[in-house]
Order: C-alpha cells, then sequence, then structure tokens
C-alpha cells in the first residue's frame, strides 16, 4: 500500500505546530497503525529528520496509551478499537489520512502527537480509590454482590483512561471518564464508605482541571475503545446528588 500521510509536526508546548505531508510506500495491510508510524519513522532518521514523536506502551488494548486523531476521529474509524489494535487493512491503497493529537485544553500538546494526559492521574489521586485498610482478600462468597451490579461494574471498569471520549467530545469533557471511575466502586459494597467524598472530590478536580460539561451528545460513547456506556454519567450525577444532599452542599450536575 501507499498511504499519503499529514501528520501534525509540533516541536514543544510553546510551538505553534503545524500539519506535515509524507508518503510511505510498501506499507503491509497486516501492520498495526503504529507499525505504519514505526516504518515511517525508520525512513525519515537515516533523511535526518526528526522522527515522529507518538505515544504507545503496551500495543496489545489495553494499556490506554495510544490515542491519535485519525481522519477526525479518535483512535480512528474501527468501532472500539485502540489505535494499536486498528490495521492498514481498514485504509485502502493511495489514501490520504490526517493524522492529529488528542486536543483539550486539560490535554496540552507535549510534542508532535504526543499529549499530557497527567490530568487523568490528578483525577484518581483525587478520589478513585479506597483508601481503608481492607485486608487479607476475602473468600469469594463472603460479601455478596447482586450478579447485575458486579457485572456492571466490571463494565465499568473497562474504562482504561486513554482520553478519547475527551477528544471526541465538543466540550472536551471528561465525564464519561470520571463517571466509570466513580461507577466501579458505586457499585460495589467496598466503595460505599467512601462514596459520597469520592464523587464530590473527583467531580471538583475535574471541574478544576478545566473540563468541559456533558451537553449528552454521546460522542464520547461512540468512541470509547472499550464501549463505555453513557448511563455511568447518569449514574455519577445520581451519586453526586446522593452525596449533596447528606453533606448539605451544592451540587455540581
Amino acid at each position: 500500500m501507499t498511504l499519503h500521510l499529514k501528520i501534525w509536526r509540533q516541536k514543544n508546548r510553546e510551538d505553534k505546530g503545524q500539519m506535515a505531508d509524507y508518503t510511505l510506500e510498501n506499507v503491509s495491510p497486516d501492520a498495526s497503525f503504529l507499525e505504519m508510524l514505526d516504518q515511517l519513522n525508520e525512513e525519515l532518521i537515516p533523511q535526518g529528520i526528526e522522527p515522529v514523536a507518538f505515544d504507545h506502551d503496551c500495543r496489545e488494548g489495553i494499556c490506554g496509551m495510544c490515542s491519535l486523531m485519525i481522519n477526525g476521529q479518535a483512535h480512528g474509524p474501527e468501532a472500539e478499537t485502540t489505535t494499536c489494535q486498528l490495521h492498514m487493512r481498514k485504509f485502502s491503497d493511495g489514501d490520504t489520512i490526517v493524522i492529529e493529537p488528542f486536543r483539550a485544553r486539560a490535554f496540552p500538546v507535549e510534542k508532535d502527537l504526543m499529549v499530557d494526559r497527567s490530568a487523568f492521574d490528578e483525577i484518581i489521586a483525587a478520589g478513585g480509590f479506597i483508601s481503608v485498610n481492607t485486608g487479607n482478600a476475602q473468600d469469594a462468597n463472603a460479601i455478596l454482590v447482586p450478579k447485575e451490579n458486579a457485572d456492571l461494574a466490571m463494565d465499568a471498569a473497562a474504562c482504561i483512561g486513554c482520553g478519547a471520549c475527551v477528544a471526541s467530545c465538543k466540550n472536551a469533557s471528561a465525564m464519561l471518564f470520571v463517571s466509570a471511575k466513580v461507577s466501579q466502586m458505586a457499585l460495589l459494597p467496598q466503595g460505599q464508605a467512601e462514596a459520597s467524598q469520592r464523587v464530590q472530590n473527583m467531580v471538583k478536580k475535574m471541574d478544576d482541571l478545566g473540563f468541559g460539561n456533558c451537553t449528552n451528545e454521546a460522542e464520547c460513547e461512540a468512541s470509547c475503545p472499550k464501549g463505555i456506556e453513557i448511563t455511568n454519567i447518569a449514574r455519577m450525577n445520581r451519586e453526586l446528588l446522593k452525596a449533596a444532599v447528606v453533606s448539605q452542599t451544592t451540587p455540581k450536575v
């Protein structure tokens, strides 16, 4: 395959950045998208051109490190697929592919296609954990959990924190990410002790970091590589309202 690539190049946070054009030949349809970028860099380096910087880690679709807006879609054209699991057979010989970094005020571009997504880490640090000492692991049947709740908690826990939800939302909202992290513990008995403080702290941190609000357009759900549903946002709002009633503070829904 021969591909025409339009790639965002940006030296650092202060650089204005611009698109650069490359033509890449002999691309295998079986190569992953990141392997295609590897091939491009292997051709750029001998030419004395700085290789394209992009995020990656496990390349198995589970770490959430890969990103990229590909032809305007977070992680590209295939549903529920991370960039590292996207293969070039989804494109055609001669295609022009536009590759840009995730864009959001809370995700500043570090270089080329790499963005700083540590804002998600700050949200988790604000409350996305259970701080009490729960002791040794319990027997599987020691704490009974309704099957429906266990399934929903597991579905929410599938969120890998890649940030596609933020990048695809016109408001750069992080509500799908935050609601998944709130839901996975709100549905289980182990998470109840700190539920009120958790949701209030995480939502406040999300707002403080500059993420936008949800306007229910579901772009986040459509672009999520793990199929996280926006019903989690409704659950987060209910948890936040319940916490506000308990603590007699003003809800931010």
